[in-house]
């Protein structure tokens, strides 16, 4: 397999039929492809809201309840990177909905657990949906819409997230409060339904684009502009998650918020991560290593005004929405930066993709877990900011040359 220069796709790519098919862009299916996403990660949101009713009427403790988070994530690691294998003969429409209706069954699961065995099976299933729709959304984007558009499509696919992080929990919570966790996990699956319908509607007919294999992978690996592109991957991922999560018992101490402040802290964090996604989208189809380092950069600075000027309630609250902006603008240009330095292997990449992130996941929360426990919470901010600070700098020394 011959390694495509930097920020351009193979010749054959381009004149392939798929690709001539598509020099129309299928918004309505991009649309399809967020209602999805957002019921995935509303899905995946739902334990954390509703985590003490649920372990009560299941008669286990909390500790074990939540290990449905974490089965969730363990499963979607394995699968994003061997979806694309084990659907390789596979319509990519038919692979979408087979995940969307995985998400379904998860969801069904769940409200009708009698044990924790059973939710634990409903939440391995969501994490096949899940790490299969992640290692393949970007991959599908690029063949549903001119490459130029790419950032816009991610960016739209990518609002899904956006929405679900900002209304999930507090709706999950309300709805669990109100009509039982049971319900909660009712409305997701029906949220998940509506999304298979309209993906029946508007995904057109998406044939497989060559044969993936675990050769594929680790051809796709050797790639520079591939392992610079998961570096920066794990070094933001890693910093943001060391760091983010202790953010609240760091308001607690420094600025001294209640709690009521916090949560308000916390709704502009989801918010100004609801504006960097459209920010990041925009950025990237006109500067793509602008928006790759800015991003990080961004996320750099936010920790370094918490730990120096973060006793301020305001400054705090600020740096805390542009730490969510920028967050938000991450993924729209890693996934961009991905697809155009493999367009022949997009779904590969993914897969390395989302596998790197959910490992820099758990890297990041140990890691943050040990300096909090031994150097106080303000040292998982110095690590935070030193990590994504370093990947600012790999996005400017080894990004995209190039817009595509």
């Amino acid at each position: 397999m011959t390694e495509p220069a930097t920020g351009v796709i193979d010749a054959a790519v381009l004149d392939s039929p798929d690709s001539q098919e598509r020099s129309e862009p299928a918004w309505g299916a991009v649309v399809s492809l967020a209602l999805g996403v957002f019921g995935l990660v509303t899905a995946e949101f739902l334990p954390a809201s509703l985590l003490t009713r649920l372990a009560q009427d299941l008669g286990v403790s909390e500790g074990a309840a939540g290990q449905a988070v974490t089965a969730t994530a363990v499963v979607g690691a394995i699968a994003a990177p061997t979806m694309a294998i084990v659907t390789k003969r596979l319509d990519r429409r038919l692979v979408m909905w087979m995940l969307t209706v995985l998400l379904i069954v998860s969801n069904l699961l769940a409200a009708f657990a009698s044990s924790l065995t059973m939710l634990l099976l409903a939440r391995v299933v969501l994490g096949v949906a899940l790490g299969g729709f992640w290692s393949m959304s970007a991959a599908m984007a690029l063949r549903l819409v001119p490459m130029r558009l790419m950032p816009r499509a991610m960016s739209i696919i990518l609002t899904g997230v956006s929405v679900a992080t900002v209304t999930a929990a507090p709706v999950g919570a309300y709805v669990g409060d109100v009509w039982g966790w049971r319900t909660a996990f009712m409305i997701a699956a029906v949220v998940g339904a509506l999304a298979l319908l309209v993906q029946l509607a508007t995904i057109p007919r998406l044939p497989p684009a060559g044969v993936a294999s675990v050769r594929t992978l680790l051809e796709v690996l050797k790639r520079p502009m591939i392992r610079a592109a998961l570096l920066v991957v794990l070094l933001v991922a890693s910093g943001h998650f060391a760091g983010f999560t202790y953010v609240r018992p760091y308001l607690e101490v420094v600025p001294v918020l209640p709690i009521e402040t916090i949560s308000l802290v916390l709704l502009g964090y989801g918010i100004g991560g609801f504006f960097g996604n459209f920010a990041g989208g925009f950025m990237a189809e006109r500067n793509l290593k602008a928006a790759v380092a800015l991003a990080p950069l961004l996320i750099a600075v936010s920790a370094l005004v918490l730990l120096t000027l973060g006793a301020s309630p305001v400054t705090a609250a600020i740096a805390v929405a542009a730490w969510g902006f920028a967050f938000g603008a991450v993924p729209v240009g890693l996934q961009t930066w991905l697809v155009r330095a493999a367009p022949d292997e997009a779904e590969s990449a993914g897969g390395l993709m989302v596998a790197t992130f959910q490992v820099a996941i758990a890297l990041g929360a140990v890691f943050g877990g040990l300096l909090v426990d031994h150097a106080g919470v303000a040292s998982a901010f110095v690590y935070c900011g030193i990590a994504t600070l370093l990947a600012a700098l790999v996005a400017v020394l080894m990004g995209p040359k190039r817009a595509g």
